[in-house]
């Protein structure tokens, strides 16, 4: 499909960033953006990138009233010498049409989304910053906007990508973050939508992660909804843990993200001498595990943080250091090795890598 490009407007244009130094996640929005419709009867039309502006919507639209939407995150990375790189984009479309099965939205052909993102990246490349860490946050998204108001799949929807120019995300440093264990709320459940990348599972997260931070905690840990027994994930990361020789994480059992990150985590360990395991872990025994020493670090994997340590875990009241408290060797060798790929520092021996400029 071709993609129109539609002019931008001098008055459209918004003030670049001056500081890179000062920039946050999420707040500031370049000046394009890229739109696909889908309808009922005629499937994927009128693409275009346009100025960044807000929608009309009808207040009636099925994404207010039944939540049919969904989105994706990715970055975009210049290197030292000014390539503009993409990390994995294949399996985020793939992971696109997979939540939008889920929620009984239009699969978007890979070909068309990855086209979308790469113009629209190359149109506003002068907004990717370059200072070590930052990036462009890449948001892709599909909302439902038929005006009708009975629960049903719609018959209109926008397919949309937004692009964010982000700072470091550890502007202080690369510190050990606290953990609380949720053991009261719920987030997903196996046959639920915890698999989609949809809003709905972040709205139900809401509560209890101002509740954890409330006692001091950055982040909760859920645990399977059913037994409310078994580790699953952070709101925003998959979790793993390190033995001796051994990186465990939760198995993709329905409830959880098949993140990015985590699969690159899961490929890199094997190659630095690492045993994988994607099993179920009890929580007790991951407990005992952390108390007798046999745990000797844990981190979290995510596009925002790529890789996130955890000092501490916090289960019914008892809080315990995970190994010292501070950055395990693993932990930051795995950081140092996915942030070097993505900025082009080290080879890329998997291909992850995707050149777009």
């Amino acid at each position: 499909m071709e993609i129109r490009i539609l002019p931008l407007p001098d008055e459209k244009r918004k003030p670049r960033f001056t500081d890179e130094s000062k920039l946050s996640f999420g707040r500031l929005f370049t000046d394009r953006m890229l739109l696909v419709e889908w309808k009922v009867d005629q499937g994927w039309v009128d693409a275009r990138i346009e100025p960044y502006g807000p929608f009309v919507l009808d207040p009636a639209c099925l994404v207010f009233h039944y939540a049919q939407e969904i989105f994706e995150g990715l970055k975009a990375y210049k290197w030292e010498d000014g390539t503009i790189a993409l990390f994995r984009p294949e399996m985020n479309a793939r992971r696109f049409n997979y939540s939008a099965s889920r929620i009984c939205m239009p699969e978007i052909p890979e070909e068309l989304f990855l086209k979308g993102i790469e113009e629209l990246v190359r149109l506003e490349k002068e907004w990717i910053p370059a200072s070590p860490g930052t990036s462009l946050y890449i948001r892709p998204t599909m909302i439902a906007v038929e005006p009708v108001l009975g629960v049903k799949p719609s018959d209109h929807y926008y397919f949309y990508v937004i692009l964010s120019p982000v700072g470091a995300y550890y502007p202080k440093g690369f510190n050990p973050v606290q953990i609380m264990v949720e053991d009261k709320f719920v987030r997903a459940v196996p046959g639920g939508t915890g698999e989609a990348k949809t809003g709905g599972n972040y709205a139900s997260s809401l509560k209890a992660g101002l509740e954890a931070k409330k006692k001091g905690f950055e982040q909760v840990l859920w645990l399977d909804g059913v037994q409310r027994r078994y580790v699953e994930e952070v709101g925003a990361m998959n979790m793993f843990f390190a033995y001796e020789d051994v990186v465990v994480t939760a198995p993709l059992t329905g409830s959880i993200l098949n993140g990015v990150t985590r699969d690159s985590v899961l490929k890199l360990a094997g190659t630095l001498g690492f045993r994988v395991e994607e099993r179920q872990i009890d929580i007790n025994e991951l407990m005992a595990d952390i108390r007798n020493g046999a745990v000797k670090e844990a981190f979290g994997s995510g596009t925002a943080a790529v890789i996130t340590p955890v000092g501490a875990l916090s289960y019914k009241d008892e809080c315990l250091n995970i190994g010292d408290g501070g950055v395990g060797a693993l932990t930051r060798k795995l950081y140092d090795t996915l942030t070097g790929i993505q900025y082009g520092k080290i080879a890329d021996p998997f291909g992850w890598v995707r050149k777009i400029a």
